[in-house]
C-alpha cells in the first residue's frame, strides 16, 4: 500500500509551508507529495496569505526534494490551455529528475472562475477529453515529427511537440465518481484511477466500473492503479483525535464514517478495508499544514504496519 500526502494549500498555505510539509514528506518515508489546483478558499476559511499556483510550486518542490514523487489530484482543465500544460508538466518532470504525475480533471468550482476572471465554460467534459489527447499526443510523437489535432475545442498544427518530460511514461491519473464518462476516459488515458472522499461500498462499484471500460478499451483492468483519497485526523488518543478534528472544523464521528480517523489501529483496519476492494494507494488529505507532528505519527504508526 503506498501512502502519500495530499493537501489543499488554496485554504490557507505559503510556498515556505509547502515546502516544509513536502520536505516532512519526503523525510518520513511517504511515497509522493500531492497538492490540489485551486485559487480560491472554501467554507469558511480565510485562504490567507492566498492562492499560490499548483505547478508553480511542483516546479519549485522539484527542485528542493530528491526522492517522493510530486502531482496534482486535479489540475483544472479550465485554467491552462493544454499546449500550455503539456510543456509546464514536462518542465517540471525533467526539473524533478523524471518525479511528476499529472493528475487532469475538468474542474468544477464556478467561484474562483469567477474571482479571478478565468472563464467557465459549460461543456467542460468534451474539453477534458481533448485537453487528454493534446497531452499525452504532444508527449508521444516522436522527436523530429510533429502533432496535430483539430477538435471541436482546441486546434493544434504541426506542433514541434516538445519538450519530453524526463519520463518515457508521465503517469495520468483521472479520477471521480460519473458512472459513464468517466471510467470511459480513464480506461483511455490513465495509468491511475482516483476516487476522492468515497465509501468502501462506492469505490469498489466505481473501480468496478472501470475494470470493465478498460476490458471494454482493450486493456487489462489491472493495467491500472486504483486509489483513494480520504481526510486524515489520526490521534495516539481519544483527546489527540478530538482536537485535531476541532482544528480542522470537523466532526469526529463524521471523520470516522467518511475519512481516516481514529487510532492508528483504526486507521490501518480501515485501508486494510479499501486495500480488500483493490485500492493500492491512499492519499491522506491533510487539512492542518502546521501539524508536522500528526504526518510523524501517521508515518511511524500507520505506515509502519502497511509497508
Amino acid at each position: 500500500m503506498d501512502l502519500r500526502i495530499f493537501t489543499e494549500p488554496q485554504q490557507g498555505a505559503g510556498y515556505d509551508t509547502l515546502l516544509t510539509v513536502a520536505k516532512a514528506t519526503e523525510d518520513l518515508g511517504f511515497d509522493a507529495f500531492f497538492r490540489s489546483d485551486h485559487y480560491l478558499a472554501m467554507g469558511s476559511a480565510d485562504g490567507l496569505p492566498g492562492p499560490t499556483d499548483a505547478w508553480i510550486t511542483l516546479a519549485g518542490l522539484a527542485r528542493e526534494t530528491r526522492r517522493i514523487r510530486l502531482g496534482t489530484l486535479m489540475t483544472a482543465g479550465t485554467f491552462r490551455l493544454p499546449g500550455v500544460l503539456a510543456i509546464q508538466v514536462a518542465q517540471v518532470d525533467q526539473m524533478s529528475g523524471g518525479r511528476i504525475e499529472l493528475g487532469l480533471g475538468a474542474g468544477w468550482f464556478e467561484e474562483e472562475h469567477r474571482a479571478y476572471g478565468i472563464p467557465f465554460p459549460k461543456e467542460k467534459f468534451g474539453r477534458l477529453e481533448e485537453q487528454l489527447e493534446i497531452v499525452t499526443g504532444l508527449w508521444g510523437t516522436e522527436v523530429g515529427k510533429t502533432f496535430s489535432f483539430h477538435g471541436t475545442h482546441y486546434q493544434l498544427t504541426d506542433s514541434p511537440a516538445l519538450p519530453k518530460p524526463a519520463q518515457d511514461k508521465l503517469p495520468v491519473l483521472i479520477g471521480g465518481h460519473g458512472a459513464k464518462r468517466t471510467p470511459r476516459l480513464a480506461a483511455k488515458f490513465a495509468d491511475e484511477f482516483n476516487i476522492p472522499f468515497a465509501s468502501i461500498e462506492d469505490s469498489e462499484r466505481q473501480f468496478g466500473r472501470v475494470r470493465a471500460a478498460a476490458e471494454e478499451a482493450g486493456r487489462k483492468g489491472g493495467d491500472l492503479v486504483y486509489s483513494n483519497a480520504l481526510v486524515a485526523c489520526v490521534g495516539k488518543d481519544d483527546a489527540e483525535v478530538a482536537r485535531r478534528a476541532a482544528v480542522i472544523g470537523r466532526d469526529v464521528a463524521e471523520l470516522k464514517a467518511n475519512g481516516l480517523a481514529g487510532s492508528p489501529a483504526e486507521v490501518v483496519d480501515k485501508i486494510g478495508r479499501y486495500a480488500a476492494i483493490g485500492s493500492s494507494r491512499i492519499y491522506f488529505q491533510i487539512l492542518d499544514l502546521d501539524d508536522l507532528d500528526h504526518l510523524e505519527l501517521i508515518s511511524s504508526q500507520v505506515q509502519s504496519q502497511l509497508s
